[in-house]
Formats: structure tokens, sequence, C-alpha cells
């Protein structure tokens, strides 16, 4: 998938991190570059926190319970609504949302930012199922944000540098395809999308100061949910190198997650919902890649076991990192979703989600087992697409189907991957209280 990016630039060391950056920009460019040239071609539980995981109160209605499940995989074949504040398959500008969801990230979550700030204007097949128009989401429909947006009752997310169509009433979407976590890896790496939000709601309480009506008010910041999905263009990034040289990385990628956090929580934010990587050795892009010894790469479900066990680790580093920050920030809810254990099983037990080919992509070229080329991707003029219907977890080698999304997204809302095992309909309506013991 096109990924995501973090952090703000420390102190001191620029010529060296320049330079360990060369190679990361390069490659980002080389992702970039491709993407760009393939639409040319075609345009071209809910359950209360334990202790040590701060002092949040889950106390939400029955009502708001009710909308986790069923919502996810809700498809609205003839156009129809598909949950409140969407009509034909995008937000309607009408009522602000009282849920507010500011998000951060790559492709994973880009609802057309990319497309937006490189004025791509993609075609079909691209939001085929959903949205029967190309929306600049890099799916053939909804993504997971999307499906979360549904289960909460709020329109979806308008992403930050759209200039046309934008309501920002129920949120922002900072998520930019290709980008990364550590600085320099690419144009909209972490730390720039944070200063999109700090520059966000500077206007927006200078606004306030002035007696004027901003899409979100004061209130609407210290409630809204901050999610973050990104680090997964960072991995990919550094797997051309020795494992070992690839975990090193790892502590640096997690530090700019966490340092995004911190600087969100210093200036009001207090609820945050932390996804972790995917299971990047089972992306058919990645299984295109040459390699000599194919039996020993692979474990019993097809996967790359190496890209596999960066994700791991990463996750694991991700997830002790968000432990260190609720044993300081005790008036915070920070909460980290175990994607690699969700995004895995649709692999590992693929008939029990009526999919048969697991590690093929539906848009590309080439066929069986991956049906992917690095030259002839989808979206070019001799692509191969799989038909309407068809069961496919990935789009396009790279990105999920809106299909293997909805599994996704059904059990992230579940909250039973979640860590504490709070629901995200449960951090919107939890109670922040006192540390008064």
């Amino acid at each position: 998938m096109t990924n995501a990016g973090a952090g703000a630039t420390m102190n001191g060391g620029a010529g060296a991190k320049a330079a360990a950056a060369a190679p990361l920009r390069l490659q980002h460019y080389l992702v970039m570059a491709g993407v760009a040239a393939a639409v040319v071609l075609a345009c071209l539980r809910y359950a209360p926190p334990a202790a040590g995981y701060g002092l949040l109160a889950v106390a939400p209605p029955a009502e708001a319970a009710a909308r986790i499940g069923a919502v996810a995989v809700a498809r609205a074949s003839d156009g129809g609504e598909a949950g409140a504040g969407v009509r034909d398959g995008l937000p309607d500008p009408a009522p602000a949302s009282a849920v507010v969801i500011f998000n951060f990230g790559d492709s994973n979550s880009d609802t057309g930012g990319m497309a937006a700030v490189n004025g791509m204007n993609i075609n079909l097949p691209e939001g085929r199922t959903f949205f029967r128009r190309p929306t600049g989401r890099l799916s053939d429909g909804r993504l997971v944000i999307d499906f979360i947006c549904e289960s909460l009752h709020t329109p979806y997310l308008s992403p930050y540098l759209k200039a046309l169509g934008a309501d920002f009433r129920n949120g922002v979407n900072f998520a930019i395809g290709g980008s990364t976590a550590t600085p320099g890896g690419s144009p909209f790496s972490l730390d720039v999308q944070l200063h999109q939000w700090l520059y966000f709601r500077a206007r927006s309480m200078e606004m306030i100061n002035l007696g004027q009506r901003p899409p979100i008010d004061r209130e609407g910041f210290r409630r809204a949910i901050y999610t973050i999905d990104i680090g997964q263009n960072d991995l990919s990034a550094y797997m051309h190198l020795p494992f070992e040289q690839v975990v090193a990385k790892i502590p640096a990628i997690v530090a700019q997650i966490k340092y995004t956090i911190e600087t969100l929580y210093s200036h009001g934010a207090r609820k945050f919902w932390i996804h972790g990587t995917g299971a990047l050795g089972c992306l058919p892009q990645k299984l295109a890649i040459p390699r000599d010894d194919d039996a020993a790469g692979l474990d019993s479900h097809g996967c790359l076991k190496t890209y596999n066990a960066a994700a791991r680790r990463f996750n694991a580093q991700l997830a002790a990192a968000m432990g260190q920050l609720r044993q300081r920030m005790v008036d915070a809810a920070l909460v980290f979703v175990d994607m690699y254990a969700i995004k895995y099983d649709l692999v590992a037990n693929h008939t029990a989600h009526g999919i048969a080919r697991p590690l093929m992509a539906c848009c590309g070229y080439g066929g069986p087992p991956y049906n992917y080329n690095h030259f002839k991707a989808c979206m070019s003029a001799e692509m191969q697409l799989c038909d309407v219907g068809a069961r496919f977890i990935s789009w396009d080698g790279v990105h999920f189907t809106e299909a293997g999304n909805a599994i996704v997204a059904a059990k992230v809302l579940t909250g039973d991957y979640s860590t504490p095992r709070v629901t995200i309909a449960g951090l919107v309506n939890s109670t922040l209280v006192p540390n008064d013991g």
C-alpha cells in the first residue's frame, strides 16, 4: 500500500539525518512515480479498561453499542444511503455530527488527499463497488476509516487538502497516500500532517477569538478522537536491507508516532486510536518480488516470513510505546489496535470469509498466483480485473478491496483486538475523570 509517516524534526545532526533519509526518500519517490504513471495510463467490547491504561470511565448508551457490527458490512448497491450523513455514497453536508475525528496516516486511510494534492483524475475501476465513481481512495470502495465513520453515524472524513466539497464539521483527514512516519521520507510525512493540524487548530482558535464560527469549536477539539494509521511505508522502504538492519530502524519510526501523540496531547487531545501495521508479507506486491529460495522464505499460508516478522516487531514496539505514554498521560485514553492479527487472519482463515485466492490481487496483471506485475499494475491499459462481487482481499496488490476492508473494520469495531479492550464507540462516549484515586 502507499503508506504512512510521522514526527517532527529533532534538534541537531541535520546533515546525518539528511543522509540517512536519502534512501527512504528515493524509494518513496519511486513508489509515487509508479502510482502517478499508473493513473496517467488509465485516464489515464466493549469493556472498562484495566488499571494502568488511563482513567477512562466507559459508559456509552445502549444504542451506541448497537451501532457496532452490521453497519461495517452494509452496502448500498442501489446508490442509496449507507448510514447517517451519507447520500449517493458521499457525505451529506447537512448537520454536523457530534463525533469529531482527526485522522493521520497513509493510503490505508486516505480518502482523497493524494488525488487532490497531485491533481490526479483517477478513473474507474477505482471506486466501482460502493461509490460507483473514483473518490481518490486507492480501492474499489470504502476504507476501514469509512466503516468506522459509518459505525459512529458520522459522515466520511474530508481530506484536508481537498479544495472543493470539503466539510470539516465532523473532523479532518490529514492522511496522504505514500506518507511515511519518519520526516523526509515523503512530502506529507507525519510531521507535516501534524503541522497541518496545528495550523487548522490555530486558525480555528483565531476565528473563535474574532467572534466567528469555525467548523470545530474548542470543545470539538477536546472531545475528538485522534486516529493514527501509519508506518507501513517506512518498513517497506527498508525491507531491502538485512533483517537486523530493518529492526534497527523501527525505534525511529515509533519515536515519530510517539512524538506526534505527545504534541497532540500538549494541545488538548485526550482520546487516541492507534492502528498497528498489517501483514506486509501477505501483500501480492511483496510476494511478486523475485526471490531465490521460495520455500524457505514463505510460511505455511504462502506469506513472506521476513516481511511479517518486521511488521510484528514494529507493532510490538509501537504497543510498548503506547503503554509508556499511558503511564504519563493518566488523563488520556490511548487505544492500540492489533491490525496484524486481523489482517493475517484474513489469509490464514480465508475460506471462512468466503475468499478463494487470498494472495491474489483483484486488479493487476499476470494472473495467478498473485496477478501483480510491477510494470503493468492496476489502472494500466493492460489490467486484468476480477468480476464485480468476487471475494478478494487485495484490490491492486497493495491496498484492500472494500470486501476486505469491511471484514477488517468489523473486527476492529468489536474491541477484541484493542489494548485496552475498548471499542471506538466506547471511546467516543467515554468520560475522562480526574486522577483523584
